[in-house]
Parts: structure tokens; sequence; C-alpha cells
């Protein structure tokens, strides 16, 4: 199968779609109580950032389909915990409804869009011969 041309990660609509809920989560978590700095706003953060960054981590591994998928894993586990973060503010009401259904349903958005990506990793990955 031929190779997708990207000129870099930064193409990929999921990874657009990651730094988008990453910058999101950030600025939303400044609204969070101070009590919350080293617990629920710290792990809000990390996980949200770390969608991308494992989408980031994951485009030099396209040589091998094996680690490129692992580290699509990685991400998509984050974006799993990204929404599990969401349902706490929400469920402490650090955030209402809508916001919560805006970010998670952003958040479901690329861990459908990386399911894609993991179920068909030919389409990404660069033929070795």
């Amino acid at each position: 199968m031929e190779t997708k041309n990207y000129s870099g990660y930064r193409d990929l609509i999921v990874y657009k779609k990651a730094f988008d809920l990453s910058m999101k989560v950030y600025k939303l978590s400044f609204t969070f109580p101070k009590e919350e700095k080293y617990a629920l706003t710290d792990q809000v953060r990390r996980s949200s950032r770390a969608v991308g960054a494992a989408i980031t981590e994951s485009w030099p591994k396209r040589r091998y389909p094996k680690h490129f998928v692992l580290k699509l894993t990685e991400s998509q586990s984050e974006a799993c915990e990204t929404n599990h973060w969401l349902d706490v503010a929400k469920e402490c009401k650090y955030i209402n409804s809508d916001i919560h259904s805006e970010l998670f349903n952003l958040c479901l958005e690329v861990q459908k869009m990386l399911e894609s990506m993991i179920r068909k990793p030919e389409k990404f990955c660069i033929n070795v011969k």
C-alpha cells in the first residue's frame, strides 16, 4: 500500500484536535480551585498534553508499525484518562455540563480517529524495502 504523503505530524487532523483539546483544558484549568493545583489541575493538564505528545512521538516510529501503533495506543489511553478527569471536574462542579460535553466529545473524537489509525497503520507507515 502506498504511503500517504504528510510533511509531518502537524498535518494530521487528529494531532490538531489533540492540541486544541490540550489548550482548551489548560485554559479551563485556571478556573479550578487553588486547592486542586497539585491534584486535578495537574492531572488533567498532564493527560491532555500527553495525547498530542504521544502522537508526536509516534511519527518517527512509522518505519516500525508495531511501535507506531504502541504510541498511538498510549495517546488513546491518555485521551481516556483526560475524559476521566473531566468527569471528576464536572462531578465536583468545577465545570458545567456544556463545557464538559464539548471537551468530552472532542476527546472522544480524538480517540475514534486514533482507533482508525491503529486499525490501519499502513496508511501512515513508511514503506521499508
